[in-house]
């Protein structure tokens, strides 16, 4: 039986080769507003990973009062165009399409962003996310923003893209669409057909200026709840521009987007968040209109996807981030290797502004680490791995993959390190598929594993290793705050250990994923919680996305938060606990009785066997900086064995940096 996802699909002139494609998102890899080689290379894994369709810069920028607020491509001038060619080019060459999504953010922009220019608006109103009080456009406007995107998609064809996505919803043509943002009175505002006008002159001039064979789509929610854009609203504007042959495809999302709320909650959801939760909205649209419909929210595993185009819910699967995570996805699928996709577990760092995927890194990297480990030419080498967290086992996997004999060493029972104690966190525990596709990787690729085996530094030595790499990791730090020995650490409890009492005192110190989570896993105990914060805010490190879905639930828990405190001192008073709290902007300090102390200070390197074997080695444990940051081959010795360490044995930090740690150095060992 042949698979849904390898048909192809036929768009306007466009043949696609298959129905799997990655949407817009502004991935803010571009150089002064231009899809460069950076831009350009991150694309260019997808395409060579077999995908059909790939768009790209998420909410390009068409004027110069729609300033760049999250990294975007500007497409207002002919600068631009050569940079197209180029991109073209290369994505054309595997057979995939491309396509840029233009925009004008009207009031969604900034008014101290790029020019300093105040934002403009249908009407006179602030976006909650970007806080800009907007200025009402008057006719000169509209006319000035409809030429501007004219010209912008003008530009995309002459730069050879396949086609164009214009992004509705909250940026402008959706605020014009919107009666919350809309209160005109004119000839733009009141009605429906008046509030789509704005929009139809805009794609008249499009098709006009571009012709019927240059591709055009719009990225639209299917629905805006409370008051937005009503479904009966954007079915009948999608059955307007589809009879007027104004757009050949629509790109269907739900919800809004203009706090943090909806956004993190409607567009951006992560693993706090079910697996596709709009899909059935989007195969509701698509039996209403008569036009190709592609939808991406969260379709990140291959099962939902190939059920999506098997039953005709939608034309084109966007798995975007899915592709962050593994762009080789549709090779795999096609090869019959499914089990092998590197998975998205809905972290959301890709989203944030740091654009990196938690446990792929060379995405974004592609220019210095590569995606496809590349076998060694010469004999294979022993390396020994001690530790089996995420950075011990990408350090393991990618050896292994360059074709050289590896030997994990794990003192636990089970492989994962810390990650497993993360995945406790009550809505993390998609993590888990992290360690998952590691350890089956590690099995596929005949790496000997030694669980339940602590190893010292005789016993490395014993293996007669050319390579070791210490991924020891770390334990949690409870140094330097006085009376430590009467508390809890973060990893005692996510591991089981309930502090007794009901009344807890949760310090963060790091504003990581782990003190609030832990917070959270007590409230869901039913524990009475309080979370002290160092920081202004709690999970001040969270990405955008998480710190909403972990602020909403410990507003479900009860708990209560106090921020700008540091945790002085702790002591014993009969059954009690007395902390001493002090506020970091006054020093004043007060005493509050609890019955349970738990603390999140990150961790302090287990680094002994590292120590132990420095000495012995050829390099002294020394990591050459220069040639890890881009991935480059680390000095080669003519006798001894090399010895370097990664993720918390160096010091504490995250899963990316570990397993960032594990690629750079491991590469390209040969």
């Amino acid at each position: 039986m042949s698979d849904p996802l390898f048909e192809p699909l036929q768009l306007g002139q466009l043949t696609l080769k298959n129905r799997i494609m990655s949407t817009s998102h502004a991935i803010a890899y571009q150089e002064d507003g231009k899809p460069k080689g950076r831009y350009q290379a991150y694309h260019e894994a997808k395409a060579k990973g077999g995908l059909a369709l790939t768009m790209f810069g998420g909410s390009s920028n068409i004027d110069i009062d729609s300033a760049s607020v999250f990294g975007q491509l500007y497409v207002g001038n002919d600068d631009i165009i050569p940079h197209f060619q180029a991109f073209a080019d290369r994505i054309h060459h595997y057979g995939t399409a491309l396509m840029c999504q233009i925009t004008h953010l009207g009031r969604r922009s900034a008014d101290r962003g790029d020019w300093w220019l105040p934002t403009i608006g249908p009407s006179r109103t602030r976006e909650r996310l970007h806080r800009a009080f907007c200025k009402q456009m008057d006719l000169a406007d509209i006319k000035r923003v409809q030429n501007a995107y004219v010209d912008a998609a003008e530009r995309c064809q002459k730069g050879g893209l396949d086609g164009i996505e214009l992004m509705a919803g909250s940026h402008l043509p959706g605020q014009f669409l919107s009666p919350l943002t809309n209160q005109r009175d004119d000839q733009y505002g009141g009605t429906l057909d008046n509030r789509m006008r704005f929009l139809v002159e805009i794609l008249t001039g499009i098709r006009e200026r571009c012709g019927a064979d240059f591709l055009v789509g719009m990225r639209l929610p299917s629905e805006e709840p409370n008051g937005g854009i009503a479904y009966t609203d954007t079915l009948d504007l999608s059955h307007y521009l589809a009879e007027n042959r104004l757009l050949d495809f629509f790109n269907i999302y739900f919800g809004r987007m203009d706090a943090e709320h909806t956004l993190a909650n409607n567009h951006l959801p992560g693993m706090a968040n079910p697996g596709a939760p709009f899909l059935q909205k989007a195969a509701e649209f698509k039996s209403a209109v008569n036009l190709p419909v592609f939808h991406a929210t969260r379709v990140s595993d291959v099962a939902t996807a190939r059920y999506a185009i098997r039953e005709g819910l939608i034309d084109m699967v966007a798995m975007t981030r899915a592709h962050i995570a593994d762009p080789a996805l549709a090779n795999k699928i096609q090869a019959g290797k499914e089990d092998e996709i590197r998975p998205c577990v809905g972290a959301t760092l890709c989203s944030s502004v740091y654009r990196v995927c938690i446990h792929n890194a060379a995405t974004g990297a592609e220019q210095t680490l590569p995606q496809q480990i590349e076998p060694i030419s010469g004999p294979a080498k022993k390396a020994v791995v001690v530790g089996g967290g995420p950075a011990g086992m990408e350090a393991a996997r990618v050896l292994a993959r360059r074709g050289h004999q590896v030997t994990l060493i794990e003192a636990q029972s089970k492989l994962g390190g810390q990650l497993m104690l993360a995945a406790e966190i009550p809505w993390r525990k998609d993590l888990i598929g992290i360690r998952d596709w590691l350890e089956s990787e590690l099995i596929r690729l005949n790496v000997e594993l030694r669980l339940n085996t602590y190893a010292d530094a005789q016993d490395v030595l014993a293996l007669n290793p050319d390579l070791v790499i210490v991924a020891t990791g770390g334990l949690p730090d409870l140094e330097g705050i006085d009376g430590t020995e009467y508390a809890h650490s973060s990893w005692d409890v996510l591991a089981g250990e309930l502090p007794t009492g009901d009344n807890i005192l949760v310090f963060d110190e790091t504003g990581r994923h782990a003190g609030s989570g832990v917070a959270d896993f007590l409230a869901k105990s039913g524990k009475k919680v309080t979370l002290l914060s160092i920081d202004e805010k709690i999970g001040f490190e969270l990405t955008e996305t998480d710190i909403i879905a972990q602020r909403q639930r410990l507003a479900e828990g009860g708990v209560c938060i106090m921020i700008d405190r540091d945790l002085v001192g702790l002591r014993r008073d009969g059954t009690e606990i007395i902390a001493t709290i002090e506020h970091i902007l006054t020093g004043n300090r007060n005493e509050q009785s609890v019955d349970a102390v738990v603390i999140e200070r990150g961790t302090t390197p287990l680094d002994e066997i590292f120590h132990d074997l420095a000495d012995r080695s050829a390099n002294q444990g020394v990591t050459d900086l220069n040639a890890l940051v881009i991935g480059a081959r680390q000095p080669k010795f003519d006798q001894g064995f090399e010895l370097y360490r990664v993720g918390d044995a160096i010091s504490s930090r995250g899963i990316h940096e570990a397993v960032q740690d594990a690629l750079r150095l491991c590469c390209r060992w040969d």
